[in-house]
């Protein structure tokens, strides 16, 4: 039973991929023929000005289909604008894939779409018609097959073809969106060599905004150390000094100024205390994850709803950054947001840490106003990790993480 429930899952997953991609399927059509028509005119000098708009026509449709099979799969990255002058972009090796890819999508991601879309409709179509074959004439039976409706038996075969397009539908329906995306898996992700140096500039970027994390967070330390736990310190030594001249001259005074030294100690403390938080959370090593985040929901000022789906431990290190991302942006929520509700969910899936955190509040978040969402993608991405956030005018807001998992 539980393999069948799968089995329909999947199906589903799969009609959804299918209905996307055939929608991109037929954006790539569109884009052949305008770039089929304008090569064609190319040859009398006419279309050589709309050749430029052609070739971003494709760029623009493949990015769309680059940031639907990321969503479904291994990540594919996006290449730059489509180089200036017509030469330059006709020998630019992302344009010439591109160009194969519209011209093997348009036919691969269209018959593979319908044909998905189609068997779960005849399904519906067939499987009900022993239930309304009255309501039509004989000879306008519907169905794959064509046949004379002449009684119910002739209805129920019908029915009959309908569950077996059902069944192809569960069974096939995986295997069409495999195919369906298959162009591009294969012609859009940077060509050899290519790959490799985009990711040596992405290794390049990560790490420089591991340096500058870095950097920011000895600056941290080191302004909370100065500005709090320092001065408590020098307070308590100025105390124990005017406690030991009021030792000989007023004893009573003494006791006064030693019971503040001892204040100023416990505040020293304290502070010291949140600082080595700050650091690495202890609570993290006690609790692990979900409680280290419940702890954090539970004192979050607007009402907080946590849903964990961690089995397993994750490295200290993913841990710990999931952790400060969620905390600063519980402390965006309550800071800018005027949110009433917010909702953390973190889960472990396919060897990568998922951290959502979304709100219900005025929306409009900007990176570039000091609100710490730089501070938190210079984190992410310093362990090789992705944020995406998403906050439209009125709301609601997004941020969505991925974490690389290791264990």
């Amino acid at each position: 039973m539980a393999y069948v429930r799968g089995r329909v899952r999947a199906s589903v997953d799969a009609l959804e991929h299918l209905v996307g991609g055939l929608g991109t399927a037929t954006l790539a059509l569109g884009a052949l023929l305008w770039a089929a028509i304008v090569a064609v005119t190319c040859l009398v000098g006419v279309g050589l000005l709309a050749a430029p708009g052609a070739l971003r026509a494709v760029r623009w449709v493949s990015d769309r289909e680059r940031t639907r099979l990321s969503r479904w799969g291994e990540p594919i990255p996006t290449p730059g604008p489509v180089p200036a002058g017509l030469r330059t972009a006709t020998r630019d090796p992302f344009v010439r894939r591109e160009l194969g890819w519209v011209a093997l999508y348009s036919l691969v991601g269209l018959v593979t779409g319908l044909v998905g879309i189609a068997l779960p409709l005849y399904a519906v179509q067939d499987g009900t018609f022993p239930l309304w074959y009255r309501l039509v004439p004989p000879d306008a039976a519907p169905g794959i097959v064509w046949w004379r409706i002449d009684g119910v038996s002739d209805a129920l075969w019908v029915g009959v073809l309908g569950v077996g397009c059902l069944a192809a539908a569960i069974w096939f329906s995986p295997v069409l969106a495999r195919l369906q995306a298959w162009p591009g898996r294969l012609l859009l992700p940077p060509p050899p060599g290519v790959d490799l140096s985009l990711r040596v500039a992405e290794l390049t970027a990560t790490r420089a905004a591991a340096l500058d994390a870095h950097a920011v967070e000895l600056r941290r330390i080191e302004r909370s150390l100065h500005d709090g736990t320092q001065n408590r310190l020098v307070a308590v030594n100025v105390l124990l000094g005017a406690a030991r001249r009021a030792v000989r001259r007023n004893p009573d005074r003494a006791d006064e100024i030693l019971g503040q030294a001892q204040d100023a100690a416990e505040q020293a403390l304290g502070e010291l205390r949140t600082v080595v938080r700050g650091i690495l959370p202890p609570v993290l090593d006690d609790r692990g994850l979900a409680g280290a985040l419940a702890g954090l929901a539970g004192s979050c000022v607007v009402p907080c709803r946590l849903e964990v789906d961690v089995t397993v431990r994750c490295a200290a290190s993913v841990e710990a950054t999931a952790y400060f991302v969620v905390a600063e942006a519980l402390t965006n929520v309550v800071r800018h947001s005027g949110a009433s509700q917010v909702d953390v969910a973190v889960r472990r899936e396919r060897g990568r840490l998922l951290v959502c955190i979304e709100d219900d509040g005025q929306g409009d978040a900007d990176e570039t106003r000091g609100s710490g969402l730089t501070g938190i993608r210079r984190r992410v991405e310093a362990y090789d990790g992705r944020m995406t956030l998403t906050s439209p005018p009125g709301g609601p807001t997004r941020m969505d993480v991925e974490l690389p998992c290791g264990s």
